[in-house]
């Protein structure tokens, strides 16, 4: 998507999105500071720092009035996520919720849950703040529309660090299991939201049992990917165990369910299988929890003419044809190209405070910026669809 400013025809309709979604803001100011950031964030190119975006948006030395707006005013961002989901879910209809791991570059150690940590997303160590988007995706885009900060285990006992970002009490290390099972909560809760299907990436860890439970518990379906190394106890009384890549792989040999497509995201070519966990391991056991024996599947993809594995899924979506499983990893292939976008596109990473109330600001008006883009690619799309009917 382009970074480029909004054409005059399309100022009023921004207004007056800024105006519904920032409706929940006590004070006018307030209201008009935050219309600035996402007018900053659509049309300054380049780095998105809040002098430049002062600048170029206003006219005149803004710069303070505009940082005190992101990293001290006390506006509830809740309200406006609530109320941007309201505009993204008629134009997105999603098929599935996309949780995606966000990462932050950042020099020095002040910056709110910024450390040096594993980012699995780009499978290096590397100093940043990171973070879970939740995206809504469908065949017409993702937008995200709920954030969570990931909080590393320093910063429980550091009272210096968290009096400087402003850190609530509350506000410890979780796992990230917890804050995203968190987070839809208070989407499905709150917000009043029917869940799609979750689309989560869990390959940095080996145990991910208490996610497909705590899932499963709320009654939500799912497609987590895994590594193959993921261990299975197999048989009736658990007595060896394998990962799930050796037991696809016996199976798929001598399985007739497969699939060679073309993924148009990717250009790649890719074979499919899916099979359901208890025909492959019978009663299984992932390492907690217990014993299950349910509607789990395993999901596995080759390139073509290549024997290793690329991805490896498991869902509990048991009814679901294999095509349409692999629609829903094209949702997620879109949210994975959108986060690309929002990180230097819309500024997810130029964030330059240091406080959690400005981390979870910022996040929320690049979400408002993004969803404007979005709104308005779809609006003109179907008016190049009307005008092409007219001719007819």
């Amino acid at each position: 998507m382009s970074s480029r400013e909004p054409s005059p025809a399309h100022t009023v309709e921004l207004a007056s999105l800024c105006r519904d979604l920032f409706a929940s803001f006590t004070r006018s100011d307030q209201r008009r500071w935050g219309e600035v950031y996402v007018r900053g964030l659509l049309s300054v190119s380049g780095r998105k720092s809040i002098r430049r975006m002062a600048e170029q948006v206003v006219g005149w030395e803004a710069e303070q009035c505009l940082q005190q707006f992101v990293n001290q005013s006390p506006w509830d961002w809740v309200p406006v996520r609530r109320r941007l989901v309201e505009h993204a879910m008629p134009a997105v209809q999603p098929k599935a919720w996309v949780v995606r791991e966000v990462v932050m570059p950042k020099n020095g150690s002040s910056s709110v849950g910024v450390d040096k940590q594993y980012a699995h997303s780009i499978g290096r160590m590397i100093n940043c703040q990171m973070g879970l988007a939740v995206f809504l995706a469908g065949d017409s885009g993702a937008s995200p529309v709920n954030w969570r900060l990931l909080l590393p285990r320093s910063w429980d006992e550091d009272p210096a660090r968290r009096n400087r970002a402003h850190l609530p009490p509350a506000e410890r290390h979780r796992s990230r299991w917890d804050l995203l099972l968190d987070a839809v909560d208070e989407m499905i809760g709150s917000w009043g939201l029917s869940p799609a299907p979750i689309l989560v990436d869990a390959c940095h860890t080996a145990q991910v049992e208490p996610l497909l439970s705590g899932l499963e518990e709320r009654g939500l379906r799912y497609v987590v990917q895994v590594t193959e190394g993921t261990r299975v106890s197999v048989g009736p009384r658990a007595r060896w165990s394998a990962t799930l890549g050796e037991l696809v792989a016996q199976r798929a040999r001598h399985d007739a369910v497969m699939l060679s497509r073309r993924d148009d995201m990717n250009a790649t070519t890719s074979r499919f299988v899916a099979l359901p966990l208890t025909e492959l391991a019978g009663l299984y056991d992932m390492g907690q929890g217990g014993p299950y024996r349910g509607a789990r599947r395993v999901l596995a993809e080759w390139p073509v003419s290549q024997p290793d594995l690329r991805a490896i899924w498991l869902t509990n979506l048991s009814g679901s044809r294999l095509l349409d499983l692999i629609g829903l990893l094209r949702l997620g292939h879109r949210a994975d190209q959108d986060l690309a976008t929002l990180a230097d596109g819309f500024g997810l990473r130029h964030f330059e405070g240091r406080s959690f109330r400005g981390w979870h600001h910022h996040v929320t008006l690049v979400s408002v910026a993004f969803a404007y883009r979005l709104l308005r690619r779809l609006e003109e799309r179907d008016e190049a669809d009307l005008r092409l009917w007219s001719r007819v």
